[in-house]
């Protein structure tokens, strides 16, 4: 499956469960690691841990074997990897603190701030 299709598997399947505030970010030209990072928020606990499983799940039916999953125990922030994406499932006020969104944005190095030494 290439990573298009596997992106809308992912926010099909996180539809089905209810996910809030769904971004996708094609990140093939900042890292080797992924092709798209896939950013949602869950109402609690136990939403966030329930739209990573679904999302699992869907991916496996589709002959997608995740990589690993993160986070389930305190369910405020789960990172599900399945290689050519990632996706980040979090609690509103964890995903406003980390703000991926910005983070994974930033442009050229000249869009960063100078180090003074």
């Amino acid at each position: 499956m290439n990573s298009e299709k596997l992106c809308t598997l992912i926010i099909d399947a996180l539809d089905d469960v209810k996910a809030k505030n769904i971004v996708t970010l094609d990140v093939r030209n900042m890292t080797s690691v992924t092709d798209y990072k896939v950013i949602a928020s869950g109402t609690s606990n136990r939403h966030v841990r329930s739209l990573v499983n679904n999302v699992a799940e869907k991916a496996r039916e589709a002959g997608v074997r995740p990589l690993g999953i993160e986070g389930e125990e305190g369910g405020e922030w789960v990172l599900l990897d399945l290689q050519d994406a990632l996706l980040h499932v979090m609690l509103p006020t964890v995903r406003e603190f980390y703000n991926l969104e910005k983070l994974w944005s930033l442009g050229a190095s000249s869009d960063l701030a100078a180090i003074d030494r």
